[in-house]
């Protein structure tokens, strides 16, 4: 969306105005730069149960907030499409008259015949592939550092770049994965998903290219394979990191040309897949030990997007565990104490989401009645933070003293070694250096 200039006449015009807001499909609304909406579409006003008085505001109509968004913790699209005096994005979780709802915010500033902004036209569409309720499937949550995924799913699923997950296991990774591709164009297409850690050298080939007939011993009918199975659609190639590097460049050459060859074929054959690819590990430290190929990690991390840890995002927990409740047992009324839900937020999760469902699983099981207390929890998440955790001190400490405190913070909160030296921003061999130093 790109700025836009308007005669003074238009813009006394009430019905020059509404006509262009009607124009839009999806709901859109024109505000001054004090943040007061001077004119709304049809479809705003239903979705939002609003009509134009010129006293509302935006943040207040969208967020119930009595302040700007950035003001509340939020990026606002208004405050930096002003001072860019550009066009803006963001994604924001909106109030509106069917619940709250992710929606993807697209601004754009209108300037008067002086080339002075004088308006801000906001359209809003709703994204489809997360939600803020409890649901049986998909993506679910409304934290910021969620929030953050979100937007960068809804602006790379309309292209077909090479995406790079990254993340601690247990984070959703390949549910992000088929979010984008339910996003894309692509989304009538398959999704095959491939788990790169199981591959042994001598299947590698064989299940992602597949064989001929008589290709190699057992090969007793032509076999098709995983790149082919997606044509059409994507191809997610999971734990990329663990592929052996005398593979990656067969890999490599399949992304390169867009072509490769059965085994035992000779006709090179067509590939047609949007990739996406996933790993825990730290493939910068890998390239520097030699273990992964730096071309291929540039072939494949187009878009690098990163996905938060459970202890990111601690404020989704409860809506987490209700949604894991409806998921799991849909006939019972089962839920969390309040008292339960603070525990798990102030656990670390190493396991991330996947140890969470398995931490709401068994507490439903010791639970005797409708509602998990905290004696249902594991011990673990019990654990109470001991005082050389916390963010003070009573007395002047050395500052190897200290650095020796936050590694052992640190470590109960990040198990992987790789992820952890990337958060602090030190090598691996950095890192466990310093870590023999506290035994």
């Amino acid at each position: 969306m790109s700025s836009t200039k308007i005669s003074k006449e238009a813009i006394d015009n009430p019905s020059f105005l509404d006509g262009m807001l009607n124009s839009y499909s999806n709901p859109a609304v024109l505000m001054n730069r004090d943040y007061v909406i001077v004119a709304a579409n049809e479809a705003y006003q239903k979705q939002y149960g609003f009509k134009v008085d010129g006293k509302s505001h935006c943040y207040e109509i969208s967020h119930h907030y009595k302040k700007p968004c950035d003001q509340e913790g939020e990026t606002c699209p208004l405050k930096l499409c002003l001072e860019s005096n550009s066009a803006q994005r963001s994604l924001h979780v909106h109030h509106t008259e069917f619940g709250e709802e992710h929606v993807d915010v697209q601004l754009s500033p209108i300037h008067d015949e002086k080339g002075e902004i004088k308006f801000f036209l906001e359209t809003m569409a709703s994204v489809k592939c997360a939600s803020t309720k409890p649901q049986a499937e998909g993506l679910v949550g409304r934290s910021v550092a969620f929030n953050t995924v979100i937007e960068m799913v809804q602006r790379v699923a309309c292209s077909d770049v090479n995406v790079l997950l990254q993340g601690e296991s247990g984070t959703g990774k390949e549910l992000v994965a088929e979010a984008i591709h339910t996003a894309s164009r692509r989304t009538k297409g398959p999704f095959v998903p491939v788990d790169c850690s199981g591959l042994t050298e001598n299947l590698f080939e064989s299940e992602l290219f597949g064989h001929e007939k008589g290709a190699f011993t057992g090969a007793q009918s032509r076999k098709i394979g995983l790149v082919e199975a997606a044509s059409g659609g994507t191809l997610f190639l999971d734990e990329t990191g663990d592929i052996p590097l005398n593979l990656q460049t067969k890999l490599l050459r399949l992304i390169e040309t867009g072509t490769f060859r059965r085994v035992g074929g000779v006709e090179p054959l067509k590939a047609d897949f949007r990739l996406i690819s996933a790993t825990h590990r730290n493939l910068n430290l890998m390239i520097e030990s030699g273990e992964f190929r730096k071309d291929l990690y540039y072939r494949i991390s187009a878009f690098p997007l990163h996905l938060p840890t459970l202890r990111e995002r601690s404020e989704d927990i409860p809506l987490l565990v209700e949604c894991m409740l409806k998921r799991y047992y849909p006939e019972e009324k089962i839920r969390m104490s309040e008292p339960a839900l603070k525990q798990l937020q102030q656990y670390p999760f190493p396991g991330n989401i996947r140890e969470l469902c398995n931490i709401v699983q068994r507490a439903t099981l010791m639970a005797d009645g409708d509602v998990i207390e905290t004696q249902h929890l594991p011990d673990e998440c019990a654990t109470e933070i001991d005082n050389k955790d916390k963010a003070c001190f009573s007395d002047l400490i050395s500052l190897k003293e200290l650095e020796k405190r936050y590694l052992e913070w640190a470590m109960k909160r990040v198990d992987n070694k790789t992820e952890l030296a990337k958060k602090l921003g030190v090598s691996e061999r950095t890192l466990y250096r310093k870590l023999e130093l506290l035994e």
